[in-house]
């Protein structure tokens, strides 16, 4: 036409345009910008009906900056205008230009057709903006357009996709005609939000309809039997799926494998997967998860690599799938050689396989490897920084994940109910009580106050501050509560020295049926090694052995424990022995319980075996060995040991360590050597180096160093009571009762108050609890008036009772000296009244024994002729026949 010389006029240009749009056929920018120079030649460029043609063009090309363009150099737009460049963001992903486009066709007044409704909700609910589509639903209802089935299904997708299903139930029950997509709609909104149920029957209601399911809705309707584990239904669909031929659809072969997968029918899943399109990575995928969902490393690994030599290249979900599965059979050699791939691959900055590698190796302790992917990440995710702070709180970093928390929110970043669930299980650990109440209010906030995981971390939370009554609130509001729920409260009443009620909970458990696991029986154990209660402990011993955890390690440390705790050294080592697979905390229980009963050649010699056989002590074994020593007065192996630390095993000594070795010079008189040892130290000594110090110089009477090393300690913790007991005790036992009676007056006025002593034994399955002077035992009057007859039989073989111990000259002044009976004294006289002659007396005190006290068992065990077994704060002291285990060495 233009070769003929013939000019076109805007019907042509109009012609020409609708065509290109309508053929199938892409144009590239040149082509397009060719049209676009011939309007402009011919002047037509003004012309309404061409423009609009032009942004049609432009935009179903992709280039829709250009159609922008067009648009915004119109001098007149019609209603066909503002739809055209509508369409064109829409379609080009573009949807936050879209709505702004809409909020400006508005502004000037141009009335808004049922397709631009449509496409505006659309774009609402791509970008999850549920408010503006809530508007849009008021203005859809006043213009009259709720009629028109593409707007109505459109609203239908918004609320779906949003959650809000009660309202996207509402707009499809209110409307008049439904089609496929209606249905498609809601279906897949039910099935995506968890109602698989409803989904299924509402497909029902379709088939009476008369309407013909597509791929969509059979993919929806897969997906929700695979959520509710129907197979049976699901066979059903397949055989649907069969007969209206939509089996080789990618998106239904995708969904039948999931179907089977999640069904654990994985022979079936496999039949199906070698009949697939065997090119379509996603059914690889599909079949990763599978086998890792059972846990089977070498078939993930097969299949991970059958698709790399098929030509399959491993995407964006791949590689976590497989990642996931080294993570929980604990492979992580192979994870590390998959992160190899990933980084070869350029994956490396892709969140989603980050997150996974984060998780992995945050699971597995290497919390450097963690960091390193983390903080190199440009995009942030939830997922990745929910999972270094789930990887600092199980690894008791909780410090450092509530600063990551903290630092999340201050990013604007909304968490998920891991994220604070985790949060909370760091407040739980370093019971930040009021931190962790704030935390739980914001998680309600943020929708998720029934979320069961958050419900287990608060259960730990307050049973882990000790506050019972809301730690069983919490149980309770839980309705479906799993054995994690049962072992919050046992953990968390152990660990917060509720030992009582930890085993009042387990027996709860056992009643309700409730299977324990390993951390159960681990947390009661503790509970009862806590309290002493051997009687108990050994029961829980036979639910292990009944229940098979007897063959775990973990079962065995955790039962060494327990009969170290309760002082029966012999049921100790025998576990130990019969231990089939010993680890470093196996060796460190024997070491530690051989220590603090006061069998020091014992724990070395245990230690050297176990360097022997090449197992690497760490911090808690050389605590163990540094105390024996100390227990049994060996200086110079002592300080060897602590030398040997750094120099053979690269541990760096804590203040535990430098503790011990202040310990065992200074129960051995070295003071000076102990005191410059703090002195040069290469970190600031806190309060337990000082107060050992201390102890040392109460036993070698030293005032000098006593009185220095009293005063740092008040400096250090001045509403610390045990510091004015030492210090007073220092100076009673130089006779300075001026100086003794000025630092009971400086605690008095700086309002601090001692730890009462108390003391605990178990008679015929009941704990009897007794203070000083303690009178509200229904058997008092016969327990004095036995001990009154000890001190007389104990006074005949030497006893002298030890003034000093007291703690005031108020004390001393008194006319009745038994109102002040130790805590010990009285529970030793109980258990010789009630227990047979053939049993141990086993007594617990929250203090240290006085000089006094342990003078008065030693005779009383001559006297009595009984053993007695005494653990007080710091060690066991098994007392027979007029001496005790620890040589008056403690």
């Amino acid at each position: 036409m233009i070769r003929e010389n013939v000019n076109p006029d805007e019907c042509t240009f109009s012609e020409v345009l609708q065509a290109c749009s309508d053929s199938k056929v892409a144009f590239s920018f040149r082509d397009v910008e060719q049209i676009h120079a011939l309007i402009m030649r011919y002047g037509l460029g003004s012309k309404l009906i061409v423009s609009n043609r032009l942004i049609d063009l432009y935009s179903k090309n992709g280039f829709v900056d250009s159609s922008k363009q067009v648009f915004e150099d119109m001098v007149v737009r019609d209603s066909s205008s503002w739809v055209a460049m509508l369409s064109g963001f829409c379609k080009n992903k573009r949807e936050e230009d879209a709505i702004l486009l809409y909020k400006d066709m508005r502004k000037f007044g141009v009335i808004p057709t049922p397709y631009v409704f449509s496409s505006v909700i659309s774009a609402s609910t791509k970008i999850e903006a549920f408010n503006l589509g809530e508007q849009l639903h008021a203005s859809i209802y006043k213009w009259g357009l709720l009629s028109n089935v593409f707007v109505s299904n459109a609203l239908v997708t918004l609320y779906s996709r949003c959650g809000y299903l009660t309202l996207a139930e509402q707009v499809f029950a209110e409307m008049p005609q439904k089609d496929g997509v209606t249905y498609n709609s809601l279906i897949s909104g039910l099935s995506l939000k968890g109602f698989s149920d409803k989904a299924l029957q509402l497909f029902e209601k379709m088939q009476l309809s008369s309407l013909k399911p597509d791929c969509v809705t059979i993919a929806s309707l897969l997906g929700a039997c695979a959520s509710l584990g129907a197979l049976q239904k699901g066979r059903q669909l397949h055989s649907y799926a069969t007969k209206a031929g939509l089996c080789s659809d990618s998106i239904i072969e995708g969904s039948l494998l999931d179907l089977y997968v999640k069904c654990s029918d994985i022979e079936t899943a496999h039949k199906f997967f070698l009949g697939s399109q065997m090119e379509n990575t996603v059914l690889w995928n599909v079949m990763l998860v599978g086998y890792g969902q059972m846990g089977d490393l070498n078939e993930s690994f097969q299949i991970f690599s059958q698709m790399q030599f098929k030509g399959l290249q491993p995407n964006q979900y791949t590689y976590p799938s497989i990642l996931r599965t080294c993570t929980s059979v604990g492979a992580l050699y192979l994870g590390e050689q998959i992160h190899s791939q990933v980084l070869k691959n350029g994956f490396w900055k892709n969140v989603y396989v980050c997150s996974v590698l984060i998780d992995m190796y945050a699971k597995h302790e290497k919390l450097d490897a963690a960091e390193k992917i983390f903080w190199r990440l440009t995009e942030e995710d939830v997922v990745s920084w929910t999972s270094m702070i789930a990887g600092y709180a199980q690894h008791d970093f909780f410090v450092e994940g509530l600063k990551l928390f903290r630092k999340m929110q201050d990013h604007g970043i909304r968490s998920d109910n891991i994220g604070f669930a985790s949060a909370i299980s760091a407040c739980a650990g370093i019971q930040a009580l009021d931190q962790g109440q704030q935390i739980h209010a914001q998680s309600v906030v943020s929708g998720y106050s029934l979320d069961h995981s958050i419900g287990n971390a608060l259960i730990f939370l307050y049973a882990r501050c000790g506050r019972i009554q809301d730690a069983y609130a919490a149980f309770d509001k839980i309705d479906t509560k799993d054995i994690i729920s049962w072992n919050g409260l046992v953990s968390g009443f152990a660990q917060s020295g509720f030992y009582e009620e930890a085993l009042k909970v387990f027996s709860r458990l056992h009643e309700d049926g409730v299977e324990a696991n390993m951390f159960t029986y681990g947390s009661a154990v503790s509970a009862a090694a806590n309290t002493t209660n051997i009687k108990q402990g050994k029961q829980i011993h036979a639910r292990i052995v009944k229940t098979g955890y007897n063959g775990e390690t973990e079962a065995s440390n955790v039962l060494i424990t327990l009969y170290a705790k309760c002082g029966s050294l012999v049921d100790a080592r025998k576990e130990f022995l019969e231990m089939q697979n010993k680890n470093d905390v196996s060796w460190n229980a024997m070491i530690t319980g051989y220590s603090q009963h006061g069998c020091g050649s014992e724990a070395i010699q245990l230690f050297e075996e176990m360097r022997h056989l090449g197992v690497k002590p760490n911090h808690v074994t050389y605590l163990g060995v540094l105390s024996a020593c100390s227990h049994v007065g060996l200086v110079d192996k002592g300080l060897c040991y602590f030398n040997s630390m750094n120099k053979d095993y690269g541990l760096m000594p804590k203040l535990e360590h430098y503790a011990s070795v202040v310990d065992i010079l200074g129960r051995a008189g070295h003071l000076q050597r102990a005191m410059k040892f703090v002195e040069t130290m290469p970190i600031e000594p806190d309060a337990m180096v000082w107060r050992t110090l201390l102890s040392a110089c109460i036993v070698h009477k030293n005032i000098e160093i006593g009185e220095e090393t009293g005063h740092r300690l008040l400096e250090l913790e001045p509403q610390d009571s045990a510091t004015y007991v030492l210090l007073s005790n220092l100076y009673a036992v130089l006779g300075r009762w001026d100086s003794r009676n000025q630092t009971r007056l400086l605690m008095k006025d700086r309002g601090v108050k001692k730890e009462p002593g108390r003391s605990w034994i178990e008679v015929k399955n009941t704990i009897h609890a007794f203070f000083v002077g303690d009178r509200l035992h229904p058997l008092a009057n016969g327990i004095y008036d036995f001990v009154e007859e000890l001190n007389k039989r104990v006074v005949m073989i030497g006893y002298v009772q030890d003034n000093n111990s007291l703690w005031n000259d108020l004390e001393l002044g008194q006319k009745d000296p038994i109102a002040y009976i130790h805590s010990e004294k009285l529970a030793i006289a109980f258990g010789l009244l009630s227990l047979p002659e053939m049993i141990p007396i086993r007594v617990m005190k929250n203090l240290r024994i006085c000089n006094d006290c342990h003078n008065w068992i030693k005779c009383v065990s001559k006297v009595a002729d009984r053993a007695i077994v005494v653990r007080d704060a710091y060690r066991f002291h098994h007392f027979a026949d007029g001496e005790c285990s620890c040589n008056d060495f403690w």
